[in-house]
């Protein structure tokens, strides 16, 4: 246990060794805290250990997007200084937020230091996920069964690492060129099918960027005899927004129910008050994701739909559930544009523009981005060469019929029994040289900046 403790700091650290200082800190402070609730079974104690957590969000994420405000709506000069963001405060202050009101509840109360800064820094999911409870993991580390090498778990974990890697690298991150592109080269200048074809890609890039994040952590946690929690459950076979919630990063709406809505008093207080806890737990969904206007409305509007569908359900149900479906992906993908968008402004317009539909045409620089290494000599087997010259686009729409196919018809890897075979080695070590050969550069995970 010390070995792994030492190996997921050592991790975190290699980002920027100075925020060691963070997480150790908050460590730290955070465990002792928790020890004297446990002592003085103190509600004070509690509330002053949750605004010390949410003070330091504050400070890194959302301090200098404060300044900025106050400066515009009071005409101020407050210097606007660089604040680096470290690497999955949001995830590990949560976690530690959960921690606490587990500890008021006399639940951790047999738990050491060392089994505590582990469950916070175990470097699988430290980064971006899933955002784990005490209970998942800490008997996991107890339990000595698993500290001997398991080889089922080790093939398991290392091919459903692969698999989410080429989730990744060949998915999300060619998605990610044609949406880099258009917001490089100014979104201004789309056109109503460039912003369509740029909408779709992001919805694409985010879904396979985060679940891939999921698939990797979940797999390398595998191969350490881990198990760690399904954040996804295929959300864009999602047939409303409140299904959509069920299925998109589970254990940010697991911690947001169970921490904050259910506090809150869920439904159990009449409509008018769930209906407010609702819209207080998506607007604090939308300020977790970041310091900028667009993620709050984003979460606002997502909590708007989600008491829409509640409050016409008995209507919504009776649709036929393609239409639901269509209705849902249709929100989903809009909403997204907003989550992307540089300003609320920018993405009014993006969507006006997108509706009138006055120009159709693509530029060939946003074609080309779905063009992989390789594709000439695969084309050319494949004698689709000539087929690609007449038809350009062929690879965008092969790629955005790909994606919806794979988020449609088929499971999450990590509801895949993964077992040893000739088979799945092959597809394992195809897809890992893919991978390679696919690799262009850094590529970073879209919610490292959350």
């Amino acid at each position: 246990m010390m070995v792994l403790t030492c190996m997921s700091l050592v991790f975190y650290g290699y980002f920027n060794p100075w925020y060691l200082l963070v997480i150790v800190s908050s460590i730290v402070l955070n465990f002792i805290i928790s020890r004297l609730i446990i002592l003085k079974n103190s509600k004070t104690l509690l509330l002053l250990g949750i605004a010390l957590n949410v003070a330091c969000i504050f400070y890194f994420k959302y301090f200098n997007f404060f300044k900025s405000c106050i400066n515009s709506a009071f005409d101020q000069n407050f210097v606007i200084t660089e604040i680096v963001l470290p690497l999955g405060i949001s995830f590990f202050t949560f976690q530690q937020i959960s921690f606490l009101v587990d500890s008021y509840k006399d639940e951790t109360t047999d738990y050491n230091f060392l089994e505590y800064a582990l469950f916070v820094s175990f470097f699988p999911q430290l980064i971006a996920g899933p955002i784990v409870l005490h209970r998942e993991l800490i008997p996991q580390f107890r339990d000595e069964s698993k500290k001997r090498p398991n080889a089922e778990n080790l093939y398991s974990g290392l091919v459903l690492f692969i698999f989410g890697l080429a989730k990744k690298v060949l998915l999300a991150d060619t998605f990610a060129k044609c949406v880099n592109l258009a917001w490089n080269g100014g979104v201004e200048s789309l056109t109503a099918l460039e912003i369509f074809l740029v909408m779709l890609s992001y919805t694409f890039q985010i879904y396979f960027d985060f679940s891939a994040y999921s698939d990797m952590a979940t797999g390398i946690a595998r191969t350490f005899n881990i198990a760690l929690p399904m954040n996804f459950n295929s959300p864009y076979k999602a047939v409303s927004i409140i299904d959509f919630w069920k299925r998109w990063h589970m254990t940010l709406t697991r911690f947001l129910r169970e921490y904050i809505y259910i506090p809150l008093g869920g439904n159990r207080k009449g409509n008018v008050r769930t209906y407010l806890n609702i819209f207080i737990v998506f607007l604090i969904s939308g300020i977790w994701h970041g310091a900028n206007w667009t993620f709050y409305l984003w979460g606002i509007l997502h909590g708007l739909a989600n008491m829409l569908t509640r409050a016409f359900g008995r209507f919504y149900n009776r649709m036929h559930v393609v239409f639901q479906w269509l209705i849902t992906f249709t929100v989903v993908n809009v909403l997204w544009l907003l989550f992307r968008a540089d300003s609320v402004s920018q993405w009014i317009q993006l969507v006006l523009r997108m509706i009138k539909m006055e120009n159709l045409s693509v530029r060939k620089e946003l074609i080309d981005c779905f063009s992989l290494p390789g594709r000439a000599f695969v084309f050319d087997i494949l004698h689709l060469n000539g087929l690609y010259a007449k038809m350009p686009h062929i690879c965008a729409l092969m790629f955005l019929v790909a994606g919806l196919s794979i988020c449609l018809n088929h499971k999450n890897n990590i509801e895949k029994e993964i077992k040893a075979g000739i088979g799945t080695s092959l597809a394992a070590a195809l897809l890992l040289f893919l991978s390679i050969i696919s690799l262009g550069g850094v590529t970073v995970f879209i919610y490292f900046n959350f």
